[in-house]
Formats: structure tokens, sequence, C-alpha cells
């Protein structure tokens, strides 16, 4: 029986319990897990230009954090190693934080149109050997360090969450406009604001700062 707690919550507490409300898996969801990356999975993150990758840390305390470049940007080096460039961003470092202290990674690859997905995991390490930025250049400009993952688990994620979101149906897509941009978000937090700036004029100040910069 799940207990209740105080806040009239039925709180699932084992895996026991939640078998009782979840089927056990069909033999093909389970068969098509491997510790390997097959040539099929290989062909999938040559096609991928984006990710999502999942961390923790020391503390138990997570993230997900979006990585993006041209199909191809994470180079496959045998059947359970990658290389994942880590290009410019706003250098907060949490997922590259996460990973020097707990080295565990889960990375889910999205090809644009495509409703599954591949999801690999693993355990990675942060990298600036010279040799292996190198191959990661892009207009002669390197990544200041990478993460090379050892591919633990490797499987397609069903289409069924595609499918229901409408993720790729630009019909069923919400208006650009329907939530403020992030920038007007972020004025509203600062404390103090530019002087002789109006939010408009930090949002377009803004956008010209955000280019490709590899």
């Amino acid at each position: 029986m799940n207990e209740q707690n105080g806040g009239g919550q039925h709180v699932v507490k084992s895996e026991s319990e939640l078998r009782e409300i979840y089927e056990m898996p069909s033999e093909r969801a389970l068969r098509k897990e491997t510790a390997a990356l097959s040539d099929d999975c290989r062909a999938f993150i040559a096609h991928s230009p984006f990710l999502v990758m999942g961390t923790s840390g020391a503390d138990g305390s997570c993230d997900v954090s979006p990585k993006g470049d041209a199909p191809g940007f994470v180079r496959v080096i045998d059947e359970r190693t990658l290389l994942v460039p880590d290009r410019i961003g706003n250098n907060r470092l949490d997922g590259l934080r996460n990973i020097v202290e707990n080295g565990r990674v889960a990375l889910m690859f999205f090809i644009p149109g495509r409703e599954d997905m591949l999801r690999v995991n693993g355990r990675a390490r942060v990298v600036r050997d010279d040799e292996l930025l190198d191959r990661l250049a892009v207009e002669g400009k390197r990544p200041r360090t990478a993460l090379i993952v050892d591919v633990e688990q490797c499987f397609l994620h069903c289409s069924r969450a595609a499918k229901r979101s409408g993720l790729w149906k630009p019909e069923r897509w919400p208006q650009a406009d329907a939530v403020r941009s992030m920038q007007r978000i972020i004025w509203d937090l600062l404390p103090v604001k530019p002087a002789g700036k109006t939010v408009e004029d930090y949002e377009r100040e803004s956008n010209e700062r955000v280019k490709i910069l590899y």
C-alpha cells in the first residue's frame, strides 16, 4: 500500500510498488539495449545536430544541458567511445562541474523531423589534450575542452513522446511570443538596470551579442 504524506499525496516508494501500476517491459523494449554502439547508432549520431546531456553532482543535484552544432559534431571514436566538444556557452559549467565531481552522464540525440531518439548512458571525463581538441576545431577554432564518453548503455527511444507533443509539426507549435524572451525575463531579475537603457535596448543588444562563435 502506498503511504500518504501530509499533503494528501500517495507517494510510490519502491520498484515493487511501481510494478503494481505498470506492466513489465516487453522483450522488444529490453532487447534493444546494447553496451556498444552499433552501425545504426553510429549513423544516428553522425546525422544528429543536437543533444541534451544529463549529469548529476556529488551532492545528487542534477542538470540537463543542450549541445548542438553541425550534424556529426559528436565524434564516434569506436563502438564504446564518443568525443563531445564543449563549444562556447554561458560559462556556468553546470554539466562540466558535475562530470568532474561524479562522472556519470546521459545523452539523448535528436535528428530534426525524426520522432525516435537515441539514448546513450555511461561515464565521462573532461579532457584538454591538444590532439583531441584539434580534431574538433571548426573555422580554425577549437573548443576549450571536450568530453570523452565511455559508453555503457545505448538504445533508440520510441517515438511516442514526439508524436504526442507534435514536436516536428509546425502547425502545433505555439506562437514565438507566447512566452516572453529570455532577455526580458532576465531584465526583470537585474537588481540594477543598465544606466540609460530600456528593456528594448537590452533585448536588442543581447541578441546582437549572441552569435555562433566557436
